[in-house]
């Protein structure tokens, strides 16, 4: 089975990789430090404080993997990739809600990245299905719990 193709814009190369090297360099040695000080209190069976760090280890270890996963299987766009004629992961894009009048600005990135509090949505969300491949002036449905919202595109740009 092949793995999925991971897509990141390159800040989001860059903000895996500081993650990654933060974990290695600093969380490892950080847990290993708890884990040897709660050994330090005797029986380690009925041992919270061990058991936490246990946790918190195996945590760490299993974002380690999932990164270098993704890191391996990323597909990075580079700014000049972007198109401002069509939507693509990297596109900037103001669309205007047709029912209630109002806009948004997104960028669209890959489902590794997304962070919908900063306006940072898939191109694996609802919306970034819909307008992905569109362009300016194109309206689109998008299917969401409540119904269908229409959206028009506004505007595509580069960072």
């Amino acid at each position: 089975m092949t793995e999925k193709e991971v897509i990141l814009t390159q800040e989001g190369l860059k903000k895996l990789e500081e993650e990654l090297e933060h974990l290695k360099s600093v969380k490892r040695r950080e847990v290993a430090e708890r884990i040897k000080v709660a050994i330090g209190y005797g029986d380690i069976s009925e041992n919270s404080e061990y058991e936490d760090a246990k946790n918190e280890q195996a945590f760490i270890e299993g974002r380690i993997i999932t990164l270098e996963k993704m890191l391996r299987n990323a597909r990075i766009i580079n700014d000049d990739e972007v198109d401002t004629n069509t939507v693509s992961v990297g596109s900037i894009v103001i669309l205007e809600d047709l029912e209630f009048k109002d806009t948004v600005e997104y960028s669209i990135v890959g489902s590794a990245e997304s962070d919908p509090l900063q306006n940072k949505i898939s191109n694996e969300s609802p919306v970034g299905k819909a307008i992905l491949g569109k362009s300016k002036g194109s309206i689109v449905d998008v299917n969401v719990p409540a119904g269908v919202i229409q959206y028009k595109i506004i505007d595509i740009k580069k960072k």
